[in-house]
Protein backbone atom coordinates (compact mmCIF):
# COMPACT_ATOMS: atom_id res chain seq x y z
CA UNK A 1 0.00 0.00 0.00
CA UNK A 2 3.13 2.62 0.64
CA UNK A 3 3.57 2.43 -3.45
CA UNK A 4 0.25 3.87 -3.41
CA UNK A 5 1.02 6.83 -1.33
CA UNK A 6 3.99 8.78 -3.36
CA UNK A 7 3.99 10.38 -6.86
CA UNK A 8 4.46 8.60 -9.47
CA UNK A 9 7.04 9.73 -12.40
CA UNK A 10 5.82 9.42 -16.21
CA UNK A 11 6.62 10.67 -19.44
CA UNK A 12 3.95 12.96 -20.95
CA UNK A 13 3.46 9.98 -23.62
CA UNK A 14 2.61 8.06 -20.81
CA UNK A 15 0.36 10.69 -19.29
CA UNK A 16 -1.51 10.87 -22.39
CA UNK A 17 -1.78 7.36 -22.59
CA UNK A 18 -3.45 6.31 -19.61
CA UNK A 19 -5.84 9.53 -20.20
CA UNK A 20 -6.92 7.59 -23.38
CA UNK A 21 -7.36 4.45 -21.73
CA UNK A 22 -9.28 6.10 -18.57
CA UNK A 23 -11.63 7.58 -21.45
CA UNK A 24 -11.59 4.44 -23.30
CA UNK A 25 -12.70 2.21 -19.92
CA UNK A 26 -15.72 4.90 -18.47
CA UNK A 27 -17.12 6.11 -22.26
CA UNK A 28 -16.73 2.20 -24.21
CA UNK A 29 -16.17 -0.60 -21.85
CA UNK A 30 -18.17 0.50 -18.96
CA UNK A 31 -21.04 1.20 -20.93
CA UNK A 32 -20.78 -2.28 -22.56
CA UNK A 33 -20.31 -4.30 -19.51
CA UNK A 34 -23.27 -2.85 -18.26
CA UNK A 35 -25.34 -3.66 -21.23
CA UNK A 36 -23.88 -6.82 -21.18
CA UNK A 37 -25.29 -7.31 -17.71
CA UNK A 38 -28.81 -5.93 -18.49
CA UNK A 39 -28.76 -8.91 -21.16
CA UNK A 40 -27.72 -11.19 -19.00
CA UNK A 41 -30.65 -10.23 -16.45
CA UNK A 42 -32.92 -10.28 -19.13
CA UNK A 43 -32.25 -14.39 -18.89
CA UNK A 44 -33.98 -15.27 -15.50
CA UNK A 45 -32.73 -16.50 -12.83
CA UNK A 46 -29.46 -14.84 -11.93
CA UNK A 47 -27.98 -17.67 -8.57
CA UNK A 48 -27.80 -19.77 -12.15
CA UNK A 49 -26.67 -17.44 -14.95
CA UNK A 50 -23.26 -17.72 -15.82
CA UNK A 51 -23.63 -14.74 -18.32
CA UNK A 52 -24.44 -12.25 -15.52
CA UNK A 53 -21.49 -13.88 -12.87
CA UNK A 54 -18.91 -13.23 -15.93
CA UNK A 55 -20.46 -9.58 -16.52
CA UNK A 56 -20.44 -9.11 -13.16
CA UNK A 57 -16.97 -10.13 -12.83
CA UNK A 58 -15.97 -8.05 -15.79
CA UNK A 59 -17.43 -5.07 -14.14
CA UNK A 60 -15.65 -5.30 -11.09
CA UNK A 61 -12.11 -6.09 -12.58
CA UNK A 62 -13.70 -2.80 -15.15
CA UNK A 63 -13.98 -0.65 -12.18
CA UNK A 64 -10.93 -1.72 -10.30
CA UNK A 65 -8.76 -0.45 -13.21
CA UNK A 66 -11.06 2.40 -13.30
CA UNK A 67 -10.24 2.86 -9.79
CA UNK A 68 -6.25 2.38 -10.44
CA UNK A 69 -5.97 4.55 -13.59
CA UNK A 70 -7.26 7.45 -11.67
CA UNK A 71 -5.24 6.90 -8.77
CA UNK A 72 -2.39 7.22 -11.03
CA UNK A 73 -3.28 10.12 -13.17
CA UNK A 74 -4.66 11.92 -9.60
CA UNK A 75 -0.65 11.33 -8.41
CA UNK A 76 1.48 12.12 -11.96
CA UNK A 77 4.47 13.91 -12.11
CA UNK A 78 5.24 14.27 -15.97
CA UNK A 79 8.54 14.34 -16.19
CA UNK A 80 10.12 16.71 -19.30
CA UNK A 81 13.10 14.52 -20.75
CA UNK A 82 14.32 17.80 -22.43
CA UNK A 83 15.03 19.14 -19.20
CA UNK A 84 17.37 16.61 -17.70
CA UNK A 85 20.93 16.73 -17.77
CA UNK A 86 22.68 13.40 -19.71
CA UNK A 87 25.67 13.62 -17.71
CA UNK A 88 24.08 10.48 -15.91
CA UNK A 89 21.31 7.76 -16.40
CA UNK A 90 18.16 9.70 -15.23
CA UNK A 91 14.19 8.99 -15.89
CA UNK A 92 13.30 9.34 -19.13
CA UNK A 93 16.37 9.23 -20.66
CA UNK A 94 17.97 6.54 -23.26
CA UNK A 95 20.98 4.45 -21.91
CA UNK A 96 22.83 1.90 -24.45
CA UNK A 97 24.97 -0.57 -22.54
CA UNK A 98 27.96 -3.01 -23.97
CA UNK A 99 27.38 -6.28 -22.01
CA UNK A 100 31.00 -7.00 -21.20
CA UNK A 101 30.26 -10.79 -21.57
CA UNK A 102 29.38 -11.22 -25.06
CA UNK A 103 30.50 -7.35 -26.60
CA UNK A 104 26.45 -7.27 -27.63
CA UNK A 105 24.57 -3.61 -27.20
CA UNK A 106 21.46 -3.15 -26.05
CA UNK A 107 19.50 0.38 -25.54
CA UNK A 108 16.51 1.09 -22.78
CA UNK A 109 14.98 4.28 -22.27
CA UNK A 110 13.50 4.58 -18.10
CA UNK A 111 10.24 4.97 -17.82
CA UNK A 112 7.80 4.82 -15.06
CA UNK A 113 6.17 1.55 -14.76
CA UNK A 114 3.19 1.97 -16.45
CA UNK A 115 4.97 2.77 -19.94
CA UNK A 116 7.21 -0.07 -19.24
CA UNK A 117 7.83 -2.57 -22.25
CA UNK A 118 10.61 -4.12 -22.58
CA UNK A 119 10.01 -5.61 -25.92
CA UNK A 120 10.38 -1.71 -27.01
CA UNK A 121 13.22 -0.89 -24.99
CA UNK A 122 10.85 0.62 -22.39
CA UNK A 123 12.34 -0.33 -18.64
CA UNK A 124 10.64 0.49 -15.74
CA UNK A 125 12.73 2.91 -13.70
CA UNK A 126 11.47 0.59 -10.42
CA UNK A 127 12.92 -2.60 -12.22
CA UNK A 128 16.42 -4.03 -10.89
CA UNK A 129 17.91 -3.55 -13.90
CA UNK A 130 16.59 0.77 -13.88
CA UNK A 131 17.30 0.78 -9.76
CA UNK A 132 21.20 -0.25 -10.91
CA UNK A 133 21.23 2.33 -14.03
CA UNK A 134 19.96 5.13 -12.16
CA UNK A 135 23.17 7.20 -11.39
CA UNK A 136 25.42 5.98 -13.56
CA UNK A 137 27.38 8.21 -15.78
CA UNK A 138 29.33 7.48 -19.73
CA UNK A 139 31.93 4.30 -19.32
CA UNK A 140 30.80 3.09 -15.71
CA UNK A 141 30.26 -0.45 -15.10
CA UNK A 142 27.11 -2.18 -13.83
CA UNK A 143 26.50 -5.25 -11.97
CA UNK A 144 23.31 -6.16 -12.96
CA UNK A 145 21.46 -9.74 -12.00
CA UNK A 146 19.28 -11.61 -14.17
CA UNK A 147 17.31 -14.53 -14.01
CA UNK A 148 19.89 -16.48 -15.60
CA UNK A 149 22.69 -15.24 -13.48
CA UNK A 150 25.00 -12.10 -12.94
CA UNK A 151 25.57 -10.19 -15.99
CA UNK A 152 28.14 -7.22 -16.31
CA UNK A 153 27.28 -4.20 -18.82
CA UNK A 154 29.23 -0.87 -19.41
CA UNK A 155 27.17 2.30 -19.97
CA UNK A 156 28.23 3.07 -23.85
CA UNK A 157 26.00 6.55 -23.87
CA UNK A 158 23.18 8.47 -22.39
CA UNK A 159 21.20 10.18 -25.11
CA UNK A 160 17.36 12.10 -24.77
CA UNK A 161 14.58 9.71 -25.70
CA UNK A 162 14.53 8.97 -29.34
Amino acid sequence: MAEHMGRVHMTRRGYENLQSELKKLKTQDRPKVVDEIRVARAHGDLSENAEYHAAKERQAQLEGRIRFVEDRLARAEVVDPSNVPIDRVRFGLTVVLENLDSGEEVTYTLTGEEEADISQGLLSITSPIGRALIGKAVDDEVQIRVPSGTRMFEVREIRRMD
